[in-house]
């Protein structure tokens, strides 16, 4: 089983679809879950794709297909899982700052609900009592990820429940009789430590004993990826074996087993995916040599936004002579890729690939300066499958009211 596709099967992917081009390989997520499986076998745990880093439904099928559950932060991921044949026992919904009404809605579809303010709490008990179970977001403050901005748990976050306030939880589960069968945390995304996980289980466990009819404890997820050659992934082996004696030492004092969820997203898809881009200029300055691409932060914003690293190869003239670039994008804002980066010589009408795509890339992109989104292919069982048409021009219009 192939999980990294070869530039000669990148180029004969823009071959058939142009560029530029979203392109995943099944067999890697296939592989990142079969490790989650093995490092937690040692208690049962169930993982719950986060589909906010890829949503095509394709790729929600194939997570369906491996035994994946879904995490949803929208009402329209959870009927995009429903669409994709997953049950709803299989979905779990964290939204926050939504209306009731998106709720409700949840509640008609039969899907686990996590709520993550004391507000909506207390207006869920209000509304179903002990009809419904919910699950009950804490914010640990324990701030973790790579990034301020993928930071969920500090003091600051505007997700979950502060753990300051479990009198003020407690108080509305009993005074509404809420059925809570869950407890969740998340501290932030591309977490390195793995003490991290078990100080916030910690704090799940120091609470759990509010609510005597817990069925899982959900710990989020942000295992760290490789972005870069010296990067290594988060120990999720050594995660798994010290996690299963903390809460098989909790589950004695509890007097009831526990499940234990996962929510990875970027774990599972973000090495799956390729960005294949054209250069269209080569531009030397006085002090820089552009490669300016058929693309820009309307396909692939993290960059920009996250500052975040992205390999990129030349898969059209590997083996030429290394230069320094600077690779920008065709939008009119600043929009840069990468600065200075040393990449082998860049000839126009190249074909470069950014790495690490798949997490974060289509799914935020947009039509800013009124430019198309790309197409997304799905390389499976040795060939490739257009899963998401390129817009055309007419796409621009839809929606759209004029007279």
């Amino acid at each position: 089983m192939e999980q990294q596709l070869t530039g000669e099967q990148l180029l004969e992917a823009v071959a058939q679809f142009g560029s530029p081009l979203y392109v995943y390989n099944a067999d890697k997520i296939t592989a990142q879950y079969g490790k989650l499986q093995a490092a937690f076998s040692g208690h049962p745990t169930r993982f719950f794709y986060a589909c906010k880093a890829l949503t095509n439904i394709s790729i929600l099928k194939h997570m369906k297909s491996l035994g994946a559950s879904l995490d949803c932060v929208s009402i329209n991921e959870v009927k995009l899982g429903l669409k994709a044949g997953f049950e709803p026992s299989e979905i779990l919904f964290t939204p926050n700052c939504v209306a009731f009404d998106e709720i409700r809605e949840a509640v008609s579809l039969g899907v686990n609900i996590n709520i993550d303010s004391i507000s909506m709490l207390e207006l869920f008990g209000n509304h179903y009592g002990d009809s419904y179970p919910v699950c009950i977001r804490i914010n640990p403050h324990i701030e973790a990820g790579g990034n301020y901005k993928i930071s969920t748990g500090h003091i600051d976050s505007k997700f979950g429940i502060s753990i300051h306030q479990i009198r003020h939880i407690v108080r509305v589960v009993k005074t509404t009789k809420l059925h809570v069968h869950g407890l969740h945390m998340h501290t932030g995304s591309e977490i390195k430590d793995i003490n991290v996980f078990l100080e916030a289980l910690e704090v799940l466990f120091s609470i759990a004993g509010h609510f005597d009819k817990l069925q899982f404890l959900d710990l989020g997820s942000g295992f760290k990826v490789p972005y870069k050659e010296e990067d290594r992934e988060t120990d999720i082996v050594g995660l798994g074996k010290k996690l299963q004696v903390a809460v098989r030492e909790f589950e004695q004092e509890y007097g009831r087993p526990l499940e234990i969820w996962f929510e990875p997203g970027k774990y599972l898809v973000s090495e799956c995916g390729y960005f294949v881009v054209k250069a269209n200029v080569i531009k030397q300055t006085t002090a820089t040599v552009f490669v300016g691409v058929n693309s820009g932060f309307n396909h692939l914003i993290r960059p920009m936004f996250y500052d975040a690293y992205h390999k990129i190869s030349n898969i059209s003239n590997p083996k030429g002579a290394e230069r320094i670039y600077t690779v920008v994008g065709n939008i009119c804002e600043t929009d840069t890729f990468a600065w200075d980066r040393v990449l082998n010589e860049v000839r126009e009408d190249d074909l470069l690939v950014f790495h690490n795509a798949g997490a974060y890339g289509f799914e935020m992109s947009s039509n800013f300066n009124s430019r198309l989104k790309p197409a997304e292919v799905l390389w499976k069982d040795g060939k490739y499958t257009l899963i998401r048409k390129r817009e055309v021009f007419e796409d621009l219009l839809a929606g759209q009211v004029w007279e």
